[in-house]
């Protein structure tokens, strides 16, 4: 993905107030969950914390996103916001394990929680949190502002939670709810976090995109007009939402005045159907003797022609 201009500036904002307003709370949640012996809130703390860092992160992501391709990072930093998520989802899952294991002690060891301070401070909890996902649900489509986005949804619906704690622990007096309300936060941050960091894995280890159909790809470049065969083909993620492709396509011994018409019709599709821009497509008139992975081509064949388009996502 290719951040541009005042999506940039605006997307920096968002995180740079979202940062500001979540450490705010942190301290708020932590104190607070000291004095009214809440681990509800203090486990909210803790989640906050992460939220932190993962904001501050992917404002860093951002900042690199931004900068451009060199001759040491030929398709510049685009994988900045990728790295930023999956180190965010592996943070999520160790504080997920840090709220379970302390609600098992909790559980073992009962404390007396002052529910109305605790409902008092989550309230404010679910505004703040609200507001900033709300801000960054329309960046989302980006996985590393995701991420933040998934922290922060996950925040507001746990600290409604939290404040559903504190009515039924006012009502029933049963201090347990609070440690109860903590598994179901930690099983929140990990069926979230998991789904990152998948996703986030498969890019960076050059899966074919979330979304997209290799044999599909394949059979619709090979019923375009002179292409004859499509092989070799690769297809992977520059960015979360910036793909690329790879390919050998054969056709036949034509000049290549006339297969520049057939590499724009490959493109066009690419484009429109599959929102790929970035290709590098080789002509070639003879089948391959490898057809994955193309070692050769048969040896009475001539010379293959080759063809190199690029193009950016913008």
């Amino acid at each position: 993905m290719h951040v541009h201009g005042a999506s940039t500036a605006a997307t920096r904002r968002v995180l740079r107030l979202s940062l500001i307003a979540t450490i705010g709370y942190v301290l708020l949640t932590f104190f607070t969950g000291l004095r009214a012996h809440s681990l509800a809130l203090m486990s909210e703390a803790g989640h906050n914390v992460s939220d932190a860092l993962a904001v501050g992160l992917s404002f860093v992501a951002v900042w690199f996103q931004t900068r451009p391709a060199t001759d040491t990072k030929t398709f510049g930093y685009q994988r900045a916001g990728v790295l930023a998520a999956f180190l965010n989802a592996l943070m999520l899952i160790v504080i997920a394990g840090w709220i379970v294991w302390a609600a098992i002690q909790r559980f073992r060891q009962p404390a007396q929680v002052e529910p109305t301070l605790m409902m008092a401070v989550a309230a404010a909890g679910v505004l703040m949190n609200g507001a900033i996902a709300t801000a960054l649900w329309r960046c989302s489509h980006d996985v590393n502002i995701r991420s933040v986005f998934i922290h922060m949804l996950g925040d507001t619906l746990s600290t409604a939670a939290v404040i559903a704690g504190g009515v039924g622990i006012l009502l029933t007096g049963r201090g347990w709810i609070d440690p109860a309300l903590s598994l179901a936060i930690a099983a929140l941050i990990l069926w979230s976090s998991l789904a990152i960091v998948r996703e986030t894995l498969n890019i960076l280890l050059e899966g074919t995109p979330r979304g997209l159909s290799l044999g599909e790809i394949r059979d619709t470049l090979e019923q375009i007009e002179g292409v004859e065969d499509v092989h070799d083909l690769h297809v992977w993620s520059l960015g979360s939402n910036s793909h690329a492709l790879a390919s050998h396509v054969t056709i036949a011994d034509i000049p290549p005045s006339e297969s520049n018409l057939i590499l724009d019709r490959i493109n066009g599709v690419l484009r429109e159907r599959f929102r790929i821009f970035h290709t590098t497509l080789q002509f070639e008139h003879v089948v391959c003797e490898t057809a994955h992975g193309c070692l050769q081509t048969v040896e009475e064949a001539a010379e293959p022609h080759h063809h190199h388009h690029t193009g950016h996502a913008h």
